[in-house]
């Protein structure tokens, strides 16, 4: 019975003793459990910020050439054939508008103060030193004024007749171009609408050899066949902007051709009287 005591005790005071160990074995291999679910998750974390990254990255430059690229490319699926006049007709039309604009605003003139000048030169100097003002201003109404005064000594009536006839010829030389700006206005939408009745002509063609009625065939011709016409309507508008542009700087010069004029006669009257 002695024995059997002690070797409970000893029995329980080694379960004692190894049951510790067993303990901070089993925590030390859950505490290193946890520390590698967390580092996988830090590092799938990485991961996934690293794509998305990468897909903003890609993404980025897709955005900022997406309107130049798509044009480019609904350009070249409407065929060379067609789009070659339409943008020649945009790159010629453009460039008469720039013309006239560059020429009409060269041509302006301070019409108040050509007066003035005129006005105290002829005081002065007399009709030649009137003359000399206009021949030295820039513009189609310092000429209109030359022609008129170097008919002075023909009389009023005559000076009249000359600033309006050569009034005229000033507009004309201001209206130059203007028809054929006109011309690509209404050409470039034609061509565009030629294009389309062509590839439409071509996808009907193309379903008679198929010899059915294919989605894919249909919609791919007339896709190709209405960008022609799009994109001659789009060049027509811009011309057309350039165009009323161009026509309100020419009413504008006319009316103040006509005004002064008026009142270059009302100076010439002046002086004829003294």
């Amino acid at each position: 019975m002695k024995m059997k005591k002690v070797f409970a005790i000893l029995s329980i005071v080694a379960i004692f003793n190894f049951g510790n160990p067993v303990n901070v074995v089993a925590q030390d291999a859950t505490a290193q459990t946890e520390q590698v679910s967390a580092t996988d998750s830090a590092s799938t974390a990485v991961a996934d910020s690293t794509q998305q990254t990468e897909s903003t990255q890609a993404a980025a430059p897709a955005e900022e050439g997406g309107m130049h690229k798509a044009l480019k490319q609904k350009f070249i699926e409407g065929g060379a054939g067609w789009m070659a006049p339409i943008a020649l007709c945009l790159i010629i039309g453009l460039a008469l508008c720039i013309e006239r604009i560059i020429f009409l605003s060269l041509s302006a003139t301070n019409t108040k103060k050509l007066l003035t000048n005129i006005e105290d030169a002829w005081e002065k100097g007399g009709v030649d030193a009137a003359k000399d003002v206009c021949r030295d201003t820039r513009g189609p109404v310092a000429s209109i004024f030359y022609q008129g005064l170097s008919r002075y000594d023909e009389g009023i009536e005559v000076v009249e007749k000359t600033v309006a006839s050569y009034g005229g010829v000033q507009l004309g030389l201001l209206e130059k171009n203007l028809s054929w700006i006109g011309l690509f206005i209404a050409l470039a939408p034609s061509l565009g609408f030629l294009g389309t009745v062509i590839g439409m002509i071509a996808a009907f063609d193309k379903i008679q050899q198929v010899g059915d009625i294919s989605a894919t065939v249909v919609a791919g011709g007339i896709k190709v066949a209405l960008l022609t016409t799009v994109f001659g309507l789009i060049v027509a508008m811009i011309l057309q902007v350039f165009f009323n542009y161009i026509l309100t700087l020419i009413e504008s010069m006319t009316n103040d051709m006509e005004d002064s004029s008026i009142s270059l006669l009302d100076i010439i009257v002046k002086h004829g009287k003294k």
